[in-house]
């Protein structure tokens, strides 16, 4: 399935509230609720984009990244930081939205053949790291390694919490993870599933647990994480590492890593989108007779040919000497181009013979602009 734009997915415009995306995701995600539709694996699909869709316009960062700079300041190929996560864990993700309106998304299509969200799959939490990158590196694209210190598994228990690898069903829930409550609601007296307050939802309990980690499965300790950065990335955009961030308690799904770019000032050019800008200073008498001259680009420098009369706000271009373009889905889609600003230097101070020399020019009639000449010069420098 081709990828779609999330607002187009879930049906909302780009202005929608919060409170309008919840909705929204409610919506589909009955419609295409496996249960509601059993064996269709494009309602499958459907039901799982809606759930990319809505765990990102969901959250006011990840919206905003998305909003200026589509997939690609998700990560590249979506960034859906669920991507890895089964239906099971969609619905322990987001099937808190339900709750609200008193019944469970789980059984929500009724009686026992409904799917129940079993116990509970905890999520690591998310980290964020920022990354410092050249105009050289972004051109090409690189691989950057991390030291973070985060959670990791536990290798004493390999994760489990317990330290002879044992677990106990709940003796609440029965290892479901969840309980039935009756609650009064507009309609009378309705059924509503809770997690069980006893394990936390994981429908098991450990009565020996971990020395090293205290039963929680995970212990606090450094990692070395190579990130790969695509090219043509911008400051400012936002990277998805999935399963990279902390790990999740007892065996759950680990976070995902959030890679922030920074770009470092480069001493020769300025960004401009996919563009490079380049400030030439000229001579005067290269500026008037022409001739060669020497200028940086991201692969070395190269030589140049001014052509003879060359006036000051002239924009020379270089034609796939800038940065990789990217489209909202991480796609790239050809080159920018390297932007030369010409000026020309007029010194300040002259010595005797100097000046003996710019003022036998004065009075030369090619030398004094006339009429047409400060017309056309205003006119390609300004625009007026």
């Amino acid at each position: 399935m081709d990828k779609r734009d999330y607002y187009e997915v879930l049906e909302v415009p780009k202005t929608a509230t919060a409170e309008e995306i919840k909705k929204a995701y409610r919506k589909k995600a009955i419609q295409y609720h496996p249960d509601k539709n059993p064996g269709d694996k494009e309602a499958e699909e459907k039901f799982k984009e809606a759930a990319e869709a809505y765990e990102v316009l969901s959250d006011p960062q990840k919206r905003a990244r998305y909003d200026q700079y589509g997939f690609a300041g998700m990560g590249g190929a979506g960034g859906f930081s669920g991507g890895g996560m089964s239906m099971e864990d969609i619905f322990s993700h987001f099937g808190d939205i339900f709750e609200g309106a008193g019944f469970d998304l789980g059984d929500f299509f009724g009686g026992g053949g409904g799917r129940s969200r079993g116990p509970r799959v905890r999520r690591g939490s998310d980290m964020r790291v920022k990354v410092h990158l050249t105009l050289e590196e972004i051109a090409t694209g690189c691989e950057k390694k991390i030291k973070v210190r985060k959670l990791v598994q536990c290798k004493d228990c390999n994760g489990s919490g317990s330290a002879d690898g044992r677990t106990e069903t709940c003796p609440t829930c029965k290892g479901s993870g969840r309980v039935i409550r009756q609650q009064r609601g507009i309609f009378g007296m309705m059924q509503v599933q809770s997690e069980c307050d006893t394990c936390g939802g994981e429908g098991t309990i450990i009565k020996n647990k971990c020395p090293k980690c205290g039963g929680q499965g995970v212990i606090r300790d450094e990692e070395i994480i190579p990130i790969t950065i695509p090219a043509g990335v911008a400051g400012g955009m936002q990277l998805t590492v999935p399963g990279k961030g902390n790990a999740a308690p007892r065996g759950g799904v680990p976070g995902d890593l959030l890679v922030l770019i920074e770009e470092e000032e480069h001493k020769d050019f300025v960004r401009q989108e996919s563009d490079l800008i380049y400030n030439l200073l000229l001579d005067m008498p290269t500026a008037v007779l022409g001739g060669q001259v020497q200028i940086p680009t991201l692969t070395g420098d190269v030589k140049i040919t001014i052509t003879p009369g060359t006036q000051p706000g002239k924009v020379l271009r270089m034609r796939g000497k800038g940065l990789p373009r990217i489209d909202q889905y991480g796609r790239n889609y050809g080159v920018g181009d390297l932007l030369i600003n010409v000026g020309v230097y007029i010194p300040e101070k002259l010595n005797k013979d100097e000046r003996k020399l710019i003022e036998q020019l004065q009075s030369s009639p090619n030398i004094v602009p006339g009429a047409a000449d400060k017309k056309n010069f205003f006119r390609n420098l300004f625009g007026i």
